[in-house]
């Protein structure tokens, strides 16, 4: 069996779950697990360190604090806009997940967390960031 390294290919199966058991987030929904490569940059050092070492068809759990997994909310994510941007496809309303446009043209995502007047707060943090995660990982398959 091989071992996962800092350069391995991994496919597993991943549910992110909250400190009050709720589940943020699981592969099991697709139906397909995830396809990973070590290094890549799409998950933190962290979240990478706790898979080293596992093997084809182990199971683990791991606890990252904020700062391990999606850091702290940082207020310069969050902007107040004129709600005259919003309306047709994209209404202004609490809680409402919203897709703009980067600098660079790529999607990020905003969570409109207040409208007040002609004024809607929009929250461009993770939504996970602050919050203390539960990653259960079941490791399929290690090149």
């Amino acid at each position: 069996m091989t071992a996962i390294t800092a350069s391995s290919e991994v496919i597993m199966h991943f549910t992110i779950k909250l400190e009050d058991g709720s589940v943020a987030d699981t592969t099991h929904n697709a139906g397909k697990p995830a396809k990973l490569v070590m290094g890549d940059g799409s998950l933190t050092e962290n979240f990478e360190t706790c898979l080293l070492g596992l093997k084809e068809g182990e199971s683990s759990s791991f606890t990252l604090a904020p700062e391990d997994a999606f850091g702290q909310p940082n207020p310069d994510n969050i902007h107040h806009m004129d709600r005259r941007h919003f309306g047709g496809e994209t209404p202004a309303e609490e809680g409402a997940i919203i897709a703009f446009s980067g600098p660079q043209g790529q999607e990020i995502p905003g969570i409109i967390t207040a409208v007040t007047g002609d004024s809607v707060t929009v929250d461009f943090n993770h939504p996970l960031a602050g919050k203390t995660v539960i990653f259960d990982v079941e490791i399929i398959s290690v090149q």
